[in-house]
């Protein structure tokens, strides 16, 4: 397994979408999802959802998306208590689809 992951792992441009859930609004954690996926020079985007959950979508190398998706299921902004991270639709990439990572309302 850890061969087949070495392989492709960090090449390549990956997309991903996905919904945090637990006490992540209201505590700046859209501001520090865009904060961090642009440290890891990832692109997409983050919202509030309607039922008090966090979603998004990022894209870029490899690296960078799992660093991310280890970030939202693990540390978040400093106030928020993360309960779950789900991760769905991933999918390899050949060109970035958005310019940035932006903060959608």
């Amino acid at each position: 397994v850890a061969a087949a992951m070495a392989e492709g792992e960090g090449q390549g441009l990956l997309s991903v979408d996905y919904e945090v859930s637990g006490r992540v609004q209201g505590v700046f954690f859209r501001k520090y999802t865009q904060g961090e996926a642009r440290r890891l020079g990832l692109v997409g985007w983050v919202r509030n959802t309607s039922h008090g959950t966090v979603q998004g979508q990022a894209q870029g190398p490899a690296a960078g998306v799992r660093e991310l998706q280890e970030w939202l299921r693990k540390t978040g902004s400093p106030e928020s208590r993360i309960s779950r991270a789900e991760f769905s639709n991933e999918r390899k990439i050949t060109a970035l689809e958005h310019q940035d990572f932006q903060i959608r309302k």
